[in-house]
């Protein structure tokens, strides 16, 4: 039977059997998923809620843009919600449409607000201020939740993925490391009969990615044992963090990195080779390929 849920003290009680551990990002990194869950399920939604029909095109570019193909690519949802919209203020062809957009002010007080962010949070937020955009943000957020639950199709994990997940499940201690809702992740793993191959699934509900590495891992392995596998900034972020190393699975590519990481990159980590030219090679290339100017303003 599937563990359906999580606790902050079983994260810091993480037991450390191995002597290397492993965080590994679940959406779009294991599960080819962040494409068909940002334009099937997220953005009709942003549509929906803020009535956006006129601009239905620039907003789906916008926030393609920021989800898929930028640097902003797998941060939380809600810092990304007001990215996506922040670019809008800034795009001529929106501005001349005469559409009204949404006033940004709480949810960018939300996000830098230092809470962790996620629904629990954002509720109360909404409950404290009474504001009508939170609201609107909170109507979505919950929208977007029951959409993934009732009508998303599933999305098998990329298959040398799973066979990297068994290889390391073996001689290393592994956790999800992730900031999407907790039941979505612990739904799609269990779905997939690979949840057995993680100690742990660590949602939005318990913090940051960086805070998953420190808690569960921190004081307990050396740094250069503990390996962040993700397909965003923000998962380098998380490694850099914590003087972790980060290993890319590059958007676009992601099988192959899988396969790079069976076949050789695990086990230049095992051996302490993987720091160092080597890693930088990867990252560099990691980073090369999300651009931080969106392709209309060029």
């Amino acid at each position: 039977m599937a563990k359906m849920h999580y606790t902050m003290e079983e994260l810091k009680g993480f037991p450390a059997r191995h002597d290397s551990f492993v965080g590994i990002d679940s959406d779009g990194c294991v599960f080819d998923t962040m494409g068909v869950k940002q334009k099937e399920h997220f953005h009709p939604q942003i549509i929906r809620i803020w009535g956006l029909q006129k601009i239905e095109k620039q907003l789906r570019a916008s926030a393609e843009f920021v989800n898929l193909y930028s640097k902003w690519r797998g941060k939380n949802r809600f810092p990304d919600l007001l990215k996506a919209f922040e670019l809008l203020y800034d795009w001529d062809e929106v501005l001349a449409s005469g559409v009204k957009l949404p006033d940004l002010t709480a949810l960018r007080a939300y996000c830098d607000s230092g809470l962790p962010l996620g629904n629990p949070t954002l509720k109360a937020e909404v409950a404290r201020t009474n504001d009508p955009e939170l609201t609107r943000v909170m109507e979505w957020s919950l929208a977007v939740n029951k959409d993934i639950d009732q009508h998303m199709r599933p999305v098998p994990p990329f298959p040398w993925a799973k066979k990297a997940l068994e290889k390391m499940h073996a001689l290393s201690d592994l956790i999800v490391v992730s900031q999407t809702p907790e039941e979505a992740l612990v739904k799609e793993w269990a779905h997939h009969k690979i949840d057995h191959l993680v100690g742990l699934i660590a949602g939005q509900e318990l913090g940051t990615k960086s805070e998953h590495i420190q808690f569960a891992a921190g004081g307990k392995y050396k740094p250069e044992r503990v390996l962040m596998i993700g397909d965003a900034p923000g998962d380098f972020t998380a490694a850099k963090d914590n003087h972790a190393a980060f290993y890319p699975i590059v958007p676009g590519h992601e099988d192959a990195c899988w396969k790079r990481l069976h076949d050789e990159a695990y086990a230049l980590f095992l051996q302490g080779k993987y720091l160092g030219a080597y890693a930088e090679k990867l990252i560099k290339e990691f980073h090369d390929s999300l651009p931080e100017t969106p392709p209309w303003k060029k």
